[in-house]
């Protein structure tokens, strides 16, 4: 399934000290909004999301033997149960964050049960036929938020189209025409100058910038949220009523997107992760980094299609570079000046960069298709593709409870491989 693809700097390879900094720099810009995001959404604090975030991809790493450049961050695919969780407990987090620490350990189970019964399965159970579509349905599916964010929507500002846009072609001109160094830094180029833009045309907020600056607090211990007492921290009692087994079954959305999100890396990067370090290792990795976050206060943790599009656009896949990213998440946990400049980067920029790295993610999706010669003139490889597309964009929507509900990458990829197994082959 994985061809050897020629990458600037492949999976093992470190960068140069001078420049090890600014990559890992790179993925941070990249991950930053949706990262703090999440917590802004459900009401934790974000200097906790941020360190669990760069925590939790150092503990992947560890696990997955340095062998996989993923970052890790909040997950979105939890924020409905938590909030839900969090309102029946009267405004407590015992119920969410014991809920998403047993989720963490359904992950370890579902690895070890994997590691028994082989990985062979995998390429039968998705082949080219459902890879490509499924790569695809990740990218596509987030156009509307690069799109939204971008300001092209009605009644959108000019001044966010007109950052957008030069903020793209900028990002695009760098990635194409630049020669060197800067050929594999253009998203930071593009942030940097998008930034420099926005600051003319007179849509950046420094408001948080202010109230840091009149705080004269510039640096700060993370907000941690913990089952125990431990000085000033907040604390939380570990509970296992109902509301936190509801939590439970958004597991099976979320390893759905585990596997999706792996694949789509192991073929910008032409290797199978998936088998070398093994699915096993790679959930293993996954569920304890989101159990270590869930302990410490934080949302659960994912794998981030932003920073596969950094990869896919740069040809760095050094994991030096995402674990320098996730020292560095970690540090800014605590230096609440530089945090609060990185939020004040509008989200015009960010669109404008995003258009270009979720474009890329779906293209990856192509790819499997052409490489692996579908033959598309086959009534069933037509019919498989195109439900997985129309299913997957098209907003479809299954619930499976009150929690949990199958949409996008999970449902898209779920309708693929029942598809596969009983359409006749012949």
């Amino acid at each position: 399934m994985s061809q050897k693809v020629e990458m600037t700097l492949d999976v093992n390879e470190k960068p140069k000290l001078g420049q090890w900094a600014l990559l890992s720099f790179q993925h941070v810009f990249a991950m930053f909004g949706a990262t703090i995001l999440v917590p802004i959404l459900t009401g934790f604090p974000i200097s906790v999301a941020l360190f669990a975030s760069g925590l939790g991809t150092i503990i992947y790493s560890v696990i997955t033997k340095f062998k996989v450049p993923v970052y890790l961050g909040s997950s979105f695919a939890y924020i409905s149960a938590v909030v839900i969780a969090v309102e029946a407990m009267g405004g407590s987090v015992d119920a969410s964050q014991t809920g998403l620490m047993l989720i963490g350990l359904i992950y370890v189970v579902v690895a070890i049960v994997i590691k028994f019964i082989g990985k062979e399965w995998i390429d039968k159970l998705l082949p080219p036929v459902i890879i490509g579509p499924m790569i695809a349905v990740i990218g596509l599916g987030l156009a509307a938020n690069a799109v939204g964010n971008a300001g092209f929507v009605e009644g959108g500002a000019w001044q966010s189209m007109t950052v957008a846009i030069l903020t793209f072609m900028i990002t695009a001109l760098i990635s194409t025409k630049a020669k060197g160094f800067f050929k594999i830094i253009p998203f930071l180029c593009g942030i940097i100058i998008g930034y420099v833009i926005a600051c003319f045309l007179g849509i950046v907020d420094f408001s948080q910038v202010t109230a840091v600056l009149e705080s004269g607090q510039f640096f700060a211990l993370p907000q941690f949220i913990l089952p125990f007492k431990l000085g000033n921290f907040q604390t939380y009692n570990l509970y296992f009523g109902p509301e936190t087994f509801a939590i439970l079954p958004v597991a099976l959305v979320t390893i759905a997107e585990h596997i999706g999100d792996h694949t789509v890396l192991g073929k910008i990067c032409g290797r199978n992760f998936l088998k070398d370090p093994g699915l096993d290792k790679t959930l293993m990795g996954d569920g304890i980094a989101t159990a270590v976050s869930a302990f410490m206060g934080g949302p659960a943790n994912t794998t981030y299609g932003e920073n596969t599009g950094v990869i896919g656009m740069t040809k760095v896949a050094s994991v030096y570079v995402t674990v320098g990213a996730a020292c560095i998440a970690m540090l800014l946990s605590c230096c609440t000046i530089v945090a609060a400049f990185i939020q004040t980067i509008p989200n015009a920029v960010l669109g404008g960069m995003s258009i270009l790295l979720y474009g890329v993610i779906a293209s990856n999706g192509l790819r499997v298709l052409i490489d692996n010669n579908v033959d598309f003139t086959k009534q069933r490889n037509l019919i498989i593709a195109s439900a997985m597309l129309v299913i997957g964009l098209g907003g479809a929507l299954l619930p499976l409870g009150r929690f949990v509900t199958l949409s996008g990458t999970a449902l898209s990829a779920t309708i693929g491989i029942v598809l596969n197994l009983v359409l006749p082959k012949d």
